[in-house]
């Protein structure tokens, strides 16, 4: 290999790395979720499903969509349920979710934006506990309600990111794309 060759191939070679180290580990993207008029940002191509699961003892369908990014967990869910039972169903959600992964070290905020129901419930969680592997995992969490117009129904959204360690600006970027 001639002297200029060997210099083009090294070029050729920081060119790529270069692009690679470029590439975001973080794509966000709007996604809407099924039966919700609800926007969100996700980090990458979302998988979307719908299943139905007990809320306060009643079968609920819930909507998913979710994907993992940069090590970590990103998902939001949709459910609807009577607007009277909103804040009790918040807390029975955040309670068993925080259960779920042994959950320590527990910190919560009012979590308040535009268009949901100015509830206590309605609150922002970190925390550190346990994946089902007994892994370590920083949960950060978001619970909210609003109503839905027309009805006496309210929609419960729940987002959540789990990762090896807290991920602070995703997390902004995650929960702040979240529109009603």
């Amino acid at each position: 290999m001639s002297l200029s060759s060997l210099s083009v191939f090294r070029s050729l070679l920081l060119l790529a790395l270069l692009c690679t180290a470029c590439s975001p580990a973080l794509n966000w993207r709007e996604t809407r979720l099924t039966n919700a008029s609800l926007v969100a940002l996700l980090p990458c191509e979302p998988d979307h499903a719908t299943r139905n699961v007990p809320l306060g003892g009643v079968p609920t369908e819930l909507t998913m969509a979710g994907c993992d990014a940069a090590g970590a967990t990103f998902a939001i869910m949709v459910a609807e349920v009577p607007a009277a039972q909103a804040g009790s169903l918040l807390t029975g959600w955040r309670t068993a979710t925080l259960a779920n992964i042994h959950a320590q070290d527990i910190q919560t905020q009012a979590f308040l934006p535009r268009g949901v129901l100015a509830v206590p419930e309605s609150v922002r969680v970190t925390a550190s506990g346990q994946r089902s592997d007994g892994r370590p995992v920083a949960a950060q969490a978001v619970w909210v309600a609003r109503l839905v117009p027309g009805q006496s129904a309210a929609q419960l959204v729940h987002a959540v990111i789990y990762s090896e360690r807290p991920m602070s600006d995703a997390a902004e970027t995650f929960f702040g794309g979240i529109k009603l």
